[in-house]
């Protein structure tokens, strides 16, 4: 069973934290992809751009699901949707990656080169 672990933000301390309103935006945007739906969206978006109805192919959830993890990803502002008559079709941000690289704590995206492309499993970055 998942457990889950509830964080409490406390306001930041004078110098070199961010600000609250800054803080809550990052916590919810790596809230949108630590959730294992969503990062299967994501995936699958990765690869392009996708119909809602081939996304209900692919990923194994209730159409009602589906809709509300397509919901958060949006208001992240890491999926954009468009229609298409009576479908949506749904792809990655253009400034996903950036995104989610700016919601990582300081240091961590300094230390990768603030670039997502260094947390991606090593079969995707082509691994000696």
């Amino acid at each position: 069973m998942i457990e889950s672990i509830a964080l409490e933000l406390k306001p930041p301390v004078a110098g070199n934290r961010r600000a609250p309103d800054v803080a809550d935006r990052a916590v919810a945007v790596l809230q949108a992809v630590a959730e294992p739906i969503r990062w299967a969206v994501l995936d699958e978006l990765g690869s392009g751009e996708r119909c809602v109805c081939v996304l209900q192919e692919r990923i194994p959830i209730a159409a009602n699901l589906l809709s509300y993890h397509l919901k958060v990803l949006r208001e992240a502002g890491l999926v954009v949707a468009t229609r298409r008559g009576r479908w949506i079709d749904y792809s990655l941000a253009v400034d996903a990656a950036d995104r989610i690289a700016a919601a990582l704590p300081r240091g961590v995206a300094e230390r990768s080169g603030g670039s997502c492309r260094s947390m991606e499993p090593a079969e995707r970055r082509g691994a000696r």
